[in-house]
Order: structure tokens, then C-alpha cells, then sequence
């Protein structure tokens, strides 16, 4: 057998935004996690993403926690699992979960069978669990396999993401299922998820990090749900939009307001967001976009969308996908 370790050739890591620069799948150095209120969630991994190519018939794949907590929100499937893809990413085919049976379980094994085992390079994509630190991976295949580098994202810069748990992944069932996952799929598009649950507020530090440290193709932010109140938004979102446009003028930059079931608005907080849209279109610029969360669910049909009227379950992912994914391809031109 032959085993390759994620920290090296020909494996690549995706969606880790720390992880060339320090080894360690971290989503925020210690000085800007310090000042959000769940200073842990940067040791969080939505979004990364360990990619290769095999002809190999079958893999297994080692992973390693760094804790196994229960989340109420979220079975361990979505939250301590990850998940594989296989194949071309705008068309793949699912392959399995690599995660623990039981939370005493910190070292993982498993057994991944590709599809039709014809002998054919195939592309594969290892979504990394949500909710835990992620301290190892290892692929294993027979000798007479190889492993190469994985066929890159289209040569467009990654799109950031910055937001609540939504953002985060909460609560989908597995993590290839949450709605920038999904759109990163579809069109085959690199991204960072930087949602922190409960935690993203807007803070200056935070925006600084974004602006400072990433070269993306979109800003997505939507971190209205953990703005404790209106007015906390009120005082921060517009001053975060205009702390971004001080490096980035030019980048698009997309707003969204919380995902929500028509029965339930919440117009104060949605209003806020709306107006430093509009102010922003006021001073010229052409490169913001306004998304609002009442939009995402048909009315007929938000019922099914939300576990606890706050998360989508994986149909309202899909249906803000639905929603999203149009508006990134009209700026981006596809």
C-alpha cells in the first residue's frame, strides 16, 4: 500500500485559508478569532476540501479529530463526517461519508469503492466535517495505483463567504449539502467559508482579516442573524461594507439578508441591509448586489425549508443555491 498525506504533494487542500501558510486547517490566526465571541470556531473546517485524482478502484481514507462534541443541531453525519465526491465536480457522484459511530471516536477509517472501479482517473473530493479541528488525512491505495494532482477549480479567483452558522453549514445533513458547497459544485469555483456560528458580528478586526488577506472574485456577506440586535447591525454593516471597499473597490460584493420563512419577516433588520445597498448604488457603485432572504423559499414551499425556523435543512440549501448561484454567474459572466 502507499499512503499520501494531505500535507504534501500530489494532495491539495482547498478552502483552508491558513493551511499554506501555517500546515494547520485553520479558518482565523489567534489575534482576529480572539475577538469574536466563540474564539474555537476558527478551528472549524466548512469549506475546506482535500482533492486528487486516482485510477485506484477503491481508497481508504484516514481522518483525525481533534474533539467530538455533540451538536444539538446537527447529526454527527453533517457535523463529524466528511463526505466524498468523485468524478467531474459539476457532474460528480457520491461516494460516501468518512465519519465516526460513535463521539468516543476520534481516528476514523474508511473504505471508499469508486463507482464502476473501471480503472478510469478520477477526480476526488473530500469535503471536510463542519463542526471539529481536523488534525490528520491520509489517503492509502494498492501499489498498483496511482495518485496525481487534482484537476484545478476554473481559473477564476475563490469567492468568500463570511456570515452565521447558515453560512457555516448549519444544519444540512452532510457537508457537500450546504448552499456555497453546492454552488462551488455547480460551477466548479474555488471559496472560503468563513460563517462562524453565533459569531459573526461584523467586527472590524474581523473585516480587516477578509480584506487584508484574501484575493477573491465575490464578497458574500449575510451576518445579519448574529447581530444582536438591529441596532448593532445598524452600526456595523455599512461601516464593514466600506472598511472592505478601502482595499477592494472594485470586487463585487453581494448582501444578503437572513434566509426566512414568509410567515415570519424580520423587516427592521432587512431594512438595514437594503440601505447600505442602496447607499452604495447612491455613490456610484456598480459592483453590489442585493439578495433578499425572503426570496429564497417559494412561499408555498418554505415549510419544508427550515429545521427550527432559523436553519435550512438541505432542501432550503438547494433552494438558496437556486437563488444564489444566478446572481454569482451574472457577475462573474458564465
Amino acid at each position: 500500500m502507499k499512503t499520501y498525506n494531505f500535507r504534501n504533494a500530489p494532495l491539495r487542500v482547498f478552502g483552508s485559508p491558513l493551511f499554506y501558510k501555517t500546515g494547520k486547517l485553520e479558518r482565523m490566526p489567534e489575534e482576529v478569532a480572539s475577538v469574536i465571541h466563540a474564539p474555537e470556531l476558527a478551528k472549524r473546517n466548512p469549506g475546506a476540501r482535500v482533492c486528487f485524482r486516482t485510477n485506484a478502484p477503491s481508497f481508504n481514507v484516514k481522518m483525525v479529530l481533534g474533539s467530538n462534541r455533540v451538536d444539538i443541531g446537527m447529526a454527527i453525519f453533517g457535523a463529524q463526517s466528511a463526505a466524498v465526491i468523485i468524478g467531474d465536480r459539476q457532474n460528480p457522484y457520491y461516494a460516501g461519508l468518512v465519519g465516526p459511530s460513535s463521539y468516543e471516536e476520534l481516528v476514523i477509517e474508511r473504505q471508499i469503492y469508486k463507482k464502476g472501479a473501471n480503472g478510469d482517473m478520477e477526480d476526488v473530493t473530500i469535503f471536510l466535517p463542519r463542526n471539529e479541528p481536523v488534525l490528520d488525512v491520509e489517503i492509502s491505495v494498492d501499489d498498483a495505483y496511482v495518485v496525481e494532482e487534482p484537476t484545478p477549480y476554473r481559473d477564476i479567483k475563490p469567492i468568500v463567504y463570511y456570515g452565521s452558522s447558515i453560512t457555516e453549514g448549519g444544519c444540512c445533513t452532510i457537508p457537500i449539502n450546504a448552499y456555497n458547497a453546492i454552488i462551488s459544485n455547480r460551477l466548479n469555483i474555488d471559496y472560503y467559508n468563513l460563517g462562524f456560528s453565533s459569531s459573526a458580528r461584523g467586527e472590524d478586526e474581523v473585516c480587516d482579516y477578509i480584506k487584508d488577506n484574501f484575493d477573491m472574485s465575490i464578497f458574500v456577506y449575510d451576518y445579519d442573524h448574529n447581530a444582536p440586535t438591529n441596532q448593532h447591525l445598524e452600526d456595523t454593516h455599512e461601516r464593514f461594507f466600506l472598511r472592505f471597499r478601502e482595499k477592494h473597490p472594485d470586487v463585487p460584493v453581494i448582501m444578503m439578508s437572513r434566509p426566512w420563512a414568509t410567515y415570519a419577516p424580520d423587516d427592521a433588520r432587512r431594512a438595514t441591509i437594503r440601505k447600505t445597498y442602496e447607499r452604495a448604488v447612491e455613490r456610484g457603485d456598480k459592483n453590489v448586489y442585493f439578495i433578499d432572504g425572503e426570496t429564497f423559499f417559494k412561499p408555498e414551499e418554505a415549510y419544508l425549508c427550515l429545521v427550527d425556523t432559523v436553519h435550512p435543512n438541505d432542501f432550503g440549501f438547494h433552494c438558496m443555491a437556486d437563488r444564489i448561484q444566478p446572481v454569482i454567474e451574472k457577475i462573474l459572466g458564465l
